[in-house]
């Protein structure tokens, strides 16, 4: 099947399926004289490009469509067969015809909007000066044991997808698959996010066909100086590929981005054996007991990053082969993450003084004895509404404040906890859920914040970020008492509030 075209969620080959369908179904209104020809255009649209979506694959959002129109075929195609023309049609009355019509351009209008709700993500063209190439790899730690398995001798292993500035490819390459490297793993990843949102899996079966816009094995980009590093963990039961479109921009604005799968944690984990890993968390019920089990998880995840970052010095040194070698500026790396992620993202910067910068997507602090840390820290988060999570934002504040560079909260209007990952280019645009910017404005949003930040932060280049970032909101900053902030023309006041809209 063809790919969908974005912002309506069909193929070409499916818009004649549909709009064949209508014309169908209101063809037994139209005058006599031209109910024939009108029939007639809409079994031209149909057939032909329902044959050949037979023949392609049929998606489950346009079986209704299909069933919608066979139904008003079935009672527009006899007319035109009859063979004695002379002798008028026999048609149902229209007391009778009228509830028959409704129920089918129902079913039409149920498929279009499933299509339109679940549609084929497809990823917005990033605006850097590179192309992006991607890679995964997988790691052992031999330092630490695997606490999700009874084996003595099992130790931590993390899948990292590493996206980074590439040559241009031919336009004929194609492009990387969502989700996996194989059908194969993009399926079974698709299936375990289903099972973790507790969700029927067919809703997601448009996504692990999806492709991004980065090529697989692509050459790094020319030259011989050294890219800054992000660091990703997901949020929680969450993959490493579920902020690609913000990776991918990030790869074309000159950054390396290694995302991380935590298997037993993550929603599914292939690993290069084949084997699947699926999440073992769950919630008990007990807040206590949740917190708890929240903390360690963190943890778990913040040594994923510092060990990710290490390795990735290997790989820099040219100890581990890779095309990265001697490309990765390990002096300038932040750690970043989403909700959890977040989290771990937060409490890594604060063990690890390797890592120069951090990000908190959304994500409530779970260090259970934040300390003072030393990197600028950059906070995005949903408007938080009167009564709800009244703990967030003090929490989110007192660790951003322990910053002894600069902390800064930018809450972005009209964003939910999942504007900030990709779910926004699949799932249902109901704000509640995915924000209202839109399908691709999140992502991009996200993109365009962090990026503000980080080339202050790890390029060390001329500005403030707070004169940049309200431009996507509404931005507090925590500056530490007793000087402006390193690299910046910033002032040095102890609590400075500003406001922006975004664009």
């Amino acid at each position: 099947m063809t790919e969908t075209i974005a912002g309506l969620g069909v193929s070409p080959l499916e818009i004649p399926v549909v709009l064949g369908a209508v014309v169908l179904i209101l063809a037994r209104w139209f005058p006599a004289r031209a109910r024939g020809p009108i029939t007639l255009a809409g079994v031209a649209a149909v057939v032909p490009a329902g044959a050949a979506l037979l023949v392609l694959g049929v998606r489950w959002q346009l079986v209704p469509v299909l069933a919608g129109a066979a139904i008003a075929l079935l009672f527009a195609a006899p007319p035109l067969l009859r063979r004695r023309p002379e002798r008028p049609a026999r048609r149902a009355p229209w007391w009778a015809a009228l509830p028959g019509s409704a129920a089918c351009l129902g079913l039409v209008a149920a498929g279009a909007a499933a299509a339109w709700a679940f549609p084929r993500p497809v990823f917005p063209e990033p605006s850097g000066p590179y192309a992006v190439g991607t890679t995964v790899t997988q790691w052992t730690d031999p330092d630490r044991p695997e606490t999700a398995t009874p084996g003595p001798g099992d130790r931590r292993t993390v899948v990292v997808q590493l996206w980074y500035p590439a040559r241009k490819s031919p336009a004929s390459v194609e492009r990387a698959r969502y989700l996996g490297r194989t059908e194969r793993e993009a399926r079974v990843v698709s299936r375990g996010l289903a099972d973790y949102m507790g969700v029927p899996g067919f809703l997601l079966d448009e996504v692990p066909r999806a492709r991004t816009r980065s090529v697989s094995g692509a050459a790094v980009a020319d030259g011989g100086g050294r890219f800054p590093l992000v660091l990703f963990s997901p949020g929680l039961g969450g993959v490493r590929t579920q902020s690609t479109a913000w990776a991918e921009e990030l790869a074309s604005r000159g950054y390396v981005v290694a995302a991380l799968d935590h298997p037993y944690d993550s929603a599914a984990v292939v690993l290069a054996d084949g084997r699947t890993v699926r999440t073992r968390i769950a919630a008990t019920g007990d807040p206590a007991e949740d917190a708890r089990r929240a903390a360690s998880w963190t943890a778990v995840r913040a040594g994923d990053l510092s060990f990710v970052l290490t390795q990735l010095g290997r790989l820099d040194r040219g100890e581990i082969p890779g095309s990265l070698a001697g490309r990765l500026d390990i002096r300038r790396a932040a750690a970043t993450g989403h909700s959890l992620g977040g989290a771990a993202a937060l409490q890594a910067a604060r063990q690890d003084p390797r890592f120069a910068a951090v990000i908190n997507l959304d994500g409530f602090p779970r260090d259970p004895a934040p300390q003072p840390f030393r990197q600028p820290a950059l906070a995005l988060t949903a408007p938080v509404a009167p009564g709800e999570n009244p703990t967030y934002i003090p929490r989110l504040t007192q660790v951003l404040k322990l910053s002894t560079a600069a902390g800064y909260h930018l809450t972005v209007p009209g964003s939910a906890h999942l504007t900030f990952t990709d779910a926004p280019l699949y799932l249902p645009p109901v704000p509640a859920l995915v924000g209202s910017p839109g399908r691709t404005a999140g992502p991009r949003l996200t993109a365009a914040a962090t990026v503000a930040f980080l080339d202050v932060a790890l390029r060390g280049r001329p500005g403030d970020p707070a004169e940049t970032l309200p431009a996507y909101g509404d931005l507090t900053v925590h500056r530490p008492a007793g000087g402006p902030v390193p690299g910046t023309t910033g002032r040095p006041d102890a609590d400075t509030a500003r406001s922006g809209t975004r664009p």
